[in-house]
């Protein structure tokens, strides 16, 4: 990974971060975890999430965001959160399936506000918390044919913004943090899928049509984004409220 840690200390925090079984979430959860906070993962595959859970000596939930009853019985506390999971679908608009776009929301943006919800009083009560939510440059800007994707990324920067204005007062700071393409099993399957599209190597998809924007000609690795929610939840940046900090390697900057 380039660069050196930050020095963060989050002993006695207790954090929560979702999708936590691979990409941003395991990065996240264990650049938590090695600040010295107790880390709860969540996600959808209960194996994946376990092993990892038992790496960084944390707790592991299996659970599907996207049932809204499930995630409310969950009795979640945490000082802070890591909104992270998330999948994709690539279509037009009037070839999208309407169950995937709802899907996709209840995941990606409904599921953030309910542990939001959940989570906030104990915040208040405490008087610090911090919220990160991974959104992206697609919270931003748009693409074709990712509506839903990029829907829930729009409306996840306002969650966070809201939050950050209720919250703030209270101690408590709201985030987003907005990647380009990070090195992701997410991500790696649009290579392979865009490979076999055009005909090309997954080397070209990258070079082609992932990095036509970036100034800097590469993928993110997830312990990048990792190190940036670690750096939000530090005494440094208790100022820091309501932004989104964009790591495109200049993508959005023409």
């Amino acid at each position: 990974m380039p660069g050196t840690p930050v020095n963060v200390d989050l002993s006695g925090k207790n954090a929560l971060v979702t999708g936590a079984a691979s990409g941003i979430g395991r990065a996240c959860a264990e650049r938590l975890a090695h600040a010295g906070a107790s880390v709860t993962l969540l996600d959808l595959d209960g194996d994946a999430v376990r092993k990892v859970a038992e790496g960084i000596g944390g707790e592991a939930v299996q659970v599907d965001l996207s049932d809204h009853a499930a995630l409310d019985a969950l009795d979640l506390a945490a000082d802070i959160v890591v909104n992270n999971a998330g999948l994709q679908h690539v279509a037009p608009v009037e070839e999208f399936p309407p169950e995937r776009f709802s899907l996709i929301l209840r995941v990606m943006l409904e599921a953030p506000f309910r542990i939001a919800r959940q989570v906030l009083p104990g915040m208040y009560e405490k008087g610090w918390g911090r919220i990160v939510n991974i959104s992206s440059i697609h919270g931003m800007v748009a693409s074709p044919y990712k509506s839903a994707y990029i829907s829930a990324k729009h409306g996840l920067e306002g969650l966070s913004k809201v939050i950050a204005l209720e919250g703030g007062p209270r101690g408590v700071t709201s985030n987003c943090i907005c990647p380009a393409y990070v090195r992701t099993p997410l991500v790696e399957g649009q290579i392979s899928d865009q490979a076999m599209t055009h005909g090309i190597s997954e080397d070209e998809v990258i070079e082609k049509i992932m990095l036509t924007e970036p100034a800097i000609k590469r993928l993110i690795e997830p312990e990048e984004v990792a190190e940036m929610a670690a750096f939000l939840c530090s005494p440094a940046t208790s100022f820091v409220n309501g932004t989104s900090l964009t790591m495109d390697g200049g993508a959005t900057a023409h």
